[in-house]
């Protein structure tokens, strides 16, 4: 099958935050491709990567980037499929990542999930994608009920958690 995806990261040391995104895909049986690329080291080939994405058949793009963060800017300017950038953790606790990837000019919009936020960057990109696919859209209904379900859960434990001076 052809990815409708792709997760790119500016080098393999991102992996470990962006793998929650290819997990969340996975999850949803949605293909995606993952790729390393770098706007600094190898701006060429993010170019080529960004113009030949529609062409592939590629849907949406998360692009996670540290620091500099320019990847997802980079790509955003070189195609009209919605970019979602995901600033990666690493000089000031991502702040520089985040303020990189948000400050983009008029008319090269990236969509911008919080720092090391690759899980909500794939949930978003399915969100998208299940616009125009029911099935999709089910699983993600499904996904958003486990988590309620999750909480009401935990708060029904709590209320069996016992303390002196505990009210509830």
């Amino acid at each position: 099958m052809k990815p409708i995806v792709s997760i790119i990261m500016g080098s393999t040391s991102d992996l470990p935050v962006m793998e929650k995104a290819a997990k969340f895909l996975d999850e949803m049986g949605i293909y995606f491709e993952m790729n390393a690329f770098s706007a600094h080291r190898t701006p060429q080939e993010v170019e080529a990567f960004a113009r030949s994405a529609e062409e592939r058949g590629l849907k949406v793009i998360i692009a996670g980037a540290g620091m500099a963060a320019a990847l997802p800017g980079v790509v955003a300017a070189s195609t009209t499929l919605p970019v979602i950038g995901v600033p990666i953790k690493g000089m000031l606790d991502g702040l520089d990542a985040m303020l990189s990837i948000i400050q983009m000019p008029p008319g090269i919009p990236v969509a911008t999930v919080g720092v090391n936020g690759a899980q909500n960057a794939a949930i978003l990109a399915a969100e998208m994608l299940a616009l125009s696919d029911e099935e999709l859209a089910k699983k993600l209904r499904d996904y958003k009920q486990g988590l309620k379900d999750k909480i009401v859960k935990a708060n029904a434990e709590l209320k069996e958690v016992k303390y002196n001076f505990k009210t509830n």
